[in-house]
């Protein structure tokens, strides 16, 4: 992951430059559209997509509203999330660079079945619905690629959510913190992803009081540090051991 940013000025400028970067010039080498790019500029597809600047705390795509494209995060943090029971959001991941948001009602659905905020500055790469099927009809190799994204993402997800029912809270929560310390990584000994305790929650299917419990427990233990919204892992290896019987490793 890119250094982190020493202040918003400079946030700011790199989502200036980024803006309109042409893909071969894209340094995401994860990202499904690098990895088939040769194939696909013989159609110019990767001339057809859109950029799209969103502001922290933006919502870009709207749950229940019809699906138009896909989406690709060239710089940036995002939100993806689902509407619960009594209208309780459920986050059902955090992405970053190279990765898709969107692909879940892509070619199966007329609606999206998420919704999507950005955490910081984001510049997101869009295709339209009908150059992205007109791609996949043309070029065998990136339909292949795709079906095996979605056959990873459908693995996943069904892994996750047969461990994830049989975790306590206690254990759900430092799931969590191990998820978002192999994705983003430290900065300065805390998670490079300062989220709220409602957010710890609302991705570990439990309430804010129950991880606010289960921090005090974990501080109390000296397994993890607390600085307002920054958390830091003191002892990871003893937080993997005791959800070891789970497989931590499901979701990257």
């Amino acid at each position: 992951m890119q250094a982190p940013y020493k202040n918003i000025n400079e946030v700011k400028q790199r989502t200036k430059s980024l803006f309109g970067l042409a893909c071969n010039s894209c340094e995401n080498v994860n990202c499904l559209i690098k990895r088939n790019l040769t194939a696909l500029e013989r159609s110019n597809f990767t001339g057809k997509k859109n950029d799209i600047k969103c502001k922290k705390g933006q919502q870009f795509i709207i749950e229940g509203a019809p699906v138009n494209g896909l989406f690709f995060i060239l710089k940036g943090t995002v939100k993806v999330f689902r509407t619960g029971i009594n209208g309780r959001e459920q986050i059902v991941r955090f992405a970053k660079e190279g990765e898709i948001i969107g692909h879940r009602g892509f070619g199966t659905e007329e609606y999206y079945s998420i919704g999507a905020i950005a955490l910081q500055d984001t510049v997101l790469c869009y295709f339209s619905k009908n150059d992205l099927q007109e791609a996949l009809l043309a070029d065998s190799r990136f339909s292949y690629d795709m079906m095996l994204f979605y056959a990873n993402e459908l693995n996943r997800s069904e892994s996750k959510v047969k461990s994830i029912s049989q975790m306590t809270v206690r254990e759900r929560v430092i799931d969590t913190l191990l998820y978002i310390h192999r994705k983003f990584g430290d900065l300065k000994g805390f998670l490079n992803l300062p989220l709220s305790r409602r957010e710890y929650a609302d991705y570990a299917g439990t309430t804010e009081e129950q991880v606010i419990r289960a921090f005090s427990a974990l501080k109390k233990e000296k397994l993890i540090t607390a600085k307002g919204k920054k958390i830091g892992i003191n002892d990871i290896q003893l937080l993997k051991k005791e959800i070891s019987e789970h497989n931590y490793f499901l979701d990257t």
